[in-house]
């Protein structure tokens, strides 16, 4: 069956982490949900790298942080933040592409 994330996801956002990378969180409703997403193995740097339209080896990190029930995946940015060019400041308006994301759990 398919989840879609927001059904299983309390908080999904981005923010800067420096001026050079940009850092997606997702915190889960419940610990089972967390589980069964991390234990799945379907959130990728395939996975998100296809939808910001970059390739894997640019995804960081993705870090699963249990006492949080969260995960951060961290990426570089497009533009240094502030750079001329620069729409998003603060990084946080980064989050969108992550809400079209849906496990089959």
């Amino acid at each position: 069956m398919k989840y879609p994330i927001c059904s299983l996801a309390q908080v999904i956002r981005s923010k800067n982490a420096g001026p050079y990378e940009l850092v997606l969180d997702i915190m889960f409703k419940t610990r089972e949900d967390y589980q069964r997403v991390k234990y799945a193995e379907q959130l990728t740097p395939q996975l998100i790298a296809k939808l910001y339209n970059v390739k894997p080896d640019m995804i960081h990190r993705i870090i699963w942080f249990e006492p949080a029930n969260a995960v951060k995946i961290i990426m570089p940015r497009d533009i240094v933040s502030g750079s001329v060019g620069d729409n998003d400041v603060y990084g946080a308006q980064q989050h969108a592409p992550l809400l079209s994301i849906e496990f089959d759990l």
